[in-house]
């Protein structure tokens, strides 16, 4: 196992790094034993990409560097360090330079985006009874209440924080589309996919939290990374 890069996982918004359980036992399954996934505080991009920084500095050695939801826009902010050797998008933002998260959403909205609703602290919520539909169709119902209760709520602003220089242009990436995702556009994940010219596009029959509902496939994605990044 010595010659496999670490994994670095960050998520995005409404979950914390629990959101990658079912990936992280995939991968210790499959012989990753350096394994990291960051705890991110969702108040601002800058915040939070610094936060997935301070953990990739602390690992000996090259990373695979994955984001899921917002948690693109953090490893396309974060991923210029130099370990970073590839990163691997799951149903995520990947933004421009001078792009943000909400003007993406904005050109394209999402099935489910009336179902945020801002709190009276600025915080933004995906509505309890709504989040099964929203988020997670594909989980059973015990799996996404625990979701809904236990979701993590950005602050509202983090939308509009537009990314500086993207890694994506100097790194190489690979790109997991949700087809059945309804918290980013699938068509606006197509679009991102694609003008980052990915090593592989694949497209799963998801909800937007595939990395719970189809753990092997996003492993399968996540590991072509890394075989590449070991070779």
């Amino acid at each position: 196992m010595a010659d496999k890069p670490a994994i670095v996982l960050v998520h995005g918004f409404w979950g914390g790094a629990a959101h990658w359980a079912n990936v992280i036992v995939e991968l210790r399954k499959r012989g990753y034993d350096k394994l990291h996934a960051v705890e991110n505080p969702l108040t601002s991009l800058a915040d939070d990409a610094e936060r997935t920084r301070k953990m990739i500095r602390q690992v000996d050695g090259p990373v695979v560097l994955v984001g899921h939801s917002y948690g693109g826009a953090v490893i396309t902010e974060a991923g210029d360090l130099p370990n970073v050797k590839a990163l691997v998008y799951i149903a995520a933002f990947a933004p421009d330079a001078g792009e943000s998260p909400g003007q993406i959403t904005e050109e394209k909205p999402p099935a489910a985006f009336a179902n945020i609703a801002p709190d009276s602290d600025g915080y933004l919520w995906i509505e309890q009874d709504k989040f099964h539909e929203s988020f997670a169709q594909d989980l059973g119902p015990d799996e996404a209440l625990v979701m809904a209760v236990t979701q993590k709520a950005p602050v509202g602003s983090t939308f509009a924080d537009t990314v500086t220089a993207p890694a994506w242009r100097e790194k190489p990436v690979w790109y997991q589309v949700s087809t059945q995702d309804r918290m980013i556009h699938p068509d606006n994940e197509r679009r991102m996919a694609r003008r980052m010219n990915p090593r592989e596009i694949v497209e799963l029959d998801a909800s937007h939290a595939s990395l719970a509902s189809q753990p092997r496939a996003v492993v399968d994605l996540i590991e072509a990374a890394a075989r590449e990044t070991a070779g």
